[in-house]
């Protein structure tokens, strides 16, 4: 544990109402008070710099481990809710098949027979699934249900694999957890409120059955457990419908929390669109490479060109023309500075007329791509410069 600095610096800070008081690592308490020592990075804010909203790569990624919004009070309330009226609807017939049972047991009580006692416990087991299955399918369903509301279908295996990161102890969390969180804060008034609500649930219901309650005493067995189970009935209904509906704030507030929790800062925005877009010094070495890669194609191409329209520094555009398969003459490369003077050079190498026309190489580089024919509207000129070039070669261009 280190001591405690202020810009780089330890420090010795007295507690609130305590001058003697003071955080101390070393020796015997000095000016003959009490030394304290705290550790504060214990209480160092996990999201100390998260000010930026999740991008929807962290949103994803969160889902995929499973790290969701969801509320185990919304959930809970469900199972709780609907095995309820589920117990509501089937009450008949667990009532019937628990007496059967009672009946079944009780005919075997009268004498003792080893065949017919081999059968008490598959019968045992067997009215016990009559009576709970039903109860529990409607949990098990409820609690699907409960949770495919919060999250939608999911299914990861991430929270389940076992992590000794959770198992160590981290106190810096846990003080900010228990003791400094608004989620802590937000529980304990939320399991005080239900609390509450659930005990006037339960208060005004057995208060309104009071009289009912007082006749107990003469009714008979299937009266009284009538009164019972209707006023029990109708506190777990009311409780659970309460439930459910406070749980409905705590899922906001999960939501809101899990949120804050993939909140990134800067620094993990740039990392996150450094990865997926890529470095960007490899990005632009990438681009220097393609650039190479099409300069080196392209520069294959003038040997063959039939003409070199030149700036005749900035610009040069190589074409060639074949009457007979060309409607018009075609670019084959083109470029400006360092890549027209390596133009040139080739051009030059293999004996490829070089013409100087500014006007016709500026509008060339401009306006026509490598591959494409000239525009119509530059026959005319190009057809002058095609002239000069037969000229240069001895031969006669009849037609362009």
């Amino acid at each position: 544990m280190g001591p405690i600095k202020v810009d780089g610096r330890p420090e010795n800070l007295a507690l609130p109402g305590t001058q003697n008081a003071v955080f101390d690592p070393h020796g015997p308490a000095r000016n003959g008070g009490p030394e304290f020592w705290i550790d504060l990075q214990w209480f160092a804010a996990e999201d100390e710099g998260r000010t930026e909203e999740p991008t929807e790569q962290k949103i994803r990624k969160a889902r995929e481990e499973g790290k969701v919004a969801k509320s185990a009070e919304l959930t809970s309330a469900i199972v709780l809710l609907f095995p309820i009226i589920a117990l509501g609807i089937l009450g008949s017939y667990i009532l019937a098949t628990f007496l059967e049972m009672m009946r079944f047991f009780l005919s075997l009580s009268t004498e003792i027979d080893i065949q017919r006692d081999a059968r008490i416990i598959p019968a045992f087991f067997r009215f016990f699934m009559r009576i709970t299955v039903p109860i529990f399918v409607v949990a098990f369903i409820s609690a699907l249900l409960g949770n495919i509301l919060q999250v939608g279908f999911l299914f990861s295996a991430k929270p389940i694999t076992p992590d000794l990161s959770r198992v160590l102890p981290r106190f810096g969390r846990f003080f900010k957890r228990a003791l400094f969180s608004g989620e802590a804060a937000f529980n304990l008034g939320k399991s005080i409120f239900k609390i509450i609500v659930i005990g006037s649930i339960a208060f005004l219901n057995v208060s309104g059955k009071l009289d009912d309650i007082a006749t107990l005493v003469s009714s008979t067995f299937w009266q009284s457990l009538q009164t019972i189970s209707g006023v029990a009935f109708r506190i777990l209904v009311e409780a659970a419908i309460a439930l459910l509906l406070l749980s409905i704030p705590d899922y906001i507030f999960q939501r809101f929390q899990h949120r804050q929790s993939l909140r990134m800062s800067r620094q993990e925005l740039k990392e996150e669109r450094r990865m997926s877009e890529g470095d960007p010094l490899v990005r632009s070495r990438l681009r220097d490479r393609m650039r190479e890669l099409l300069t080196r194609n392209m520069m294959r191409s003038v040997p063959t060109a039939d003409v070199v329209v030149t700036n005749p520094t900035h610009y040069a555009i190589a074409m060639e023309w074949n009457r007979r398969t060309m409607d018009a003459p075609m670019v084959t490369a083109k470029g400006m500075d360092n890549i027209a003077l390596r133009i040139r050079e080739i051009a030059e190498e293999h004996d490829v007329p070089c013409i100087e026309n500014k006007p016709l190489a500026r509008a060339l580089y401009s306006e026509v791509e490598i591959g494409d024919i000239i525009p119509e509207k530059y026959y005319e000129v190009m057809a002058l410069v095609l002239a000069q070039v037969y000229k240069m070669n001895g031969q006669t261009l009849e037609a362009v």
